[in-house]
Parts: C-alpha cells; sequence; structure tokens
C-alpha cells in the first residue's frame, strides 16, 4: 500500500475544490455535522464559505496504537442553534472503511426528534475499501493508501518538543 503526502496548501485547496463541487451541485442544505477530529477543519471552512451553522459530532475507531476498532460516539451533537437543520452536509476528511459515515447516519435520525428531511457526505478523500460511497469527495483512491496529512507531527508531539521547535530561531 503506498503512502500520500498531503502538503498544508494542498490540503486548503482540496476543502476549496469540495465546497465547489457541492457549490455546483445545487443542493441545499441548512445544517453541517463534521466528524472530530478529522472533519474539524474541514466543516469549519465549508461553515466559513457557505455562512450554514457547524455542529461536532466527536467520535473514534482508532486506538492508541492506530488500529481501528470499535465506533465510539459522544453523547450529544455541540451546536450553536436550537436544534439541527432538516437538510444536513455530514463531513469528515476522508472514508476508509466507511463505517464511520454509515453509523453515523442513523446516529444523527436517531439524535433528533423531528424528521431530517436529507443527509449528503462529503469528504476529500474516498478509498476503494469503502463500504459506504460519499454523494461529494474530491479524490478516489483505488489502492487506498495511508494518508500522511500536514497536522500528523502534531500526534507525535508532546508539548516540550513543541516548547523546544517554538524557542529555536527561524
Amino acid at each position: 500500500m503506498p503512502d500520500l503526502y498531503i502538503s498544508w496548501s494542498d490540503y486548503h485547496h482540496k476543502i476549496e475544490l469540495l465546497a465547489a463541487q457541492i457549490y455546483k451541485s445545487g443542493w441545499k442544505f441548512n445544517q453541517i455535522v463534521c466528524l472530530a477530529r478529522g472533519g474539524l477543519r474541514v466543516g469549519d471552512i465549508i461553515s466559513r464559505i457557505y455562512k450554514q451553522p457547524l455542529a461536532i459530532l466527536a467520535t473514534s475507531s482508532y486506538s492508541s496504537t492506530g488500529q481501528q476498532g470499535k465506533l465510539i460516539f459522544s453523547q450529544h451533537l455541540t451546536m450553536t442553534t436550537d436544534k439541527l437543520g432538516e437538510r444536513i452536509l455530514l463531513v469528515d476528511d476522508l472514508v476508509d472503511s466507511g463505517i464511520t459515515l454509515k453509523q453515523t447516519i442513523p446516529w444523527l435520525k436517531a439524535y433528533c426528534d423531528y424528521p431530517i428531511e436529507e443527509i449528503r457526505t462529503a469528504v476529500i478523500w474516498y478509498k476503494a475499501r469503502s463500504i459506504i460511497v460519499p454523494d461529494y469527495y474530491v479524490d478516489y483512491l483505488p489502492d487506498n493508501p495511508w494518508i500522511h496529512q500536514p497536522f500528523e507531527p502534531y500526534e507525535l508531539m508532546s508539548p516540550a518538543e513543541l516548547l523546544e521547535k517554538v524557542s529555536q530561531p527561524c
């Protein structure tokens, strides 16, 4: 399996391409739900472009060793509106196995005490092994590479290492 390395500029450009693709589709949504952690940046940028409210749902399926395990949902959505919109754009950075997106859709429907008209999904990267096809995506990855995103170094960095880094002259 090959590795795919993404720079910050590539990362932001891909989010812009995703936002443009959604716009070209003509679909109107009134709520964005992003999956934390990977979907936070994607959801934030799309929320700013579309001027739509952003809700955050924390999920986790990776252990500290990087292995995928049981999917865990937070108990609540974090949002500033009284209720979710009826047409939800569900965003994440990527769809790997597809389990997270597939299980989040019924979770959102069960969370609300009123009907949701439609939920569509949007990701930057769609891997071939996924059990779900996202409605919007930028890159289809037939060889299922490991994606090295630009924020990855922070996952390996301690506060002491960060202090040393920022204390170095530029």
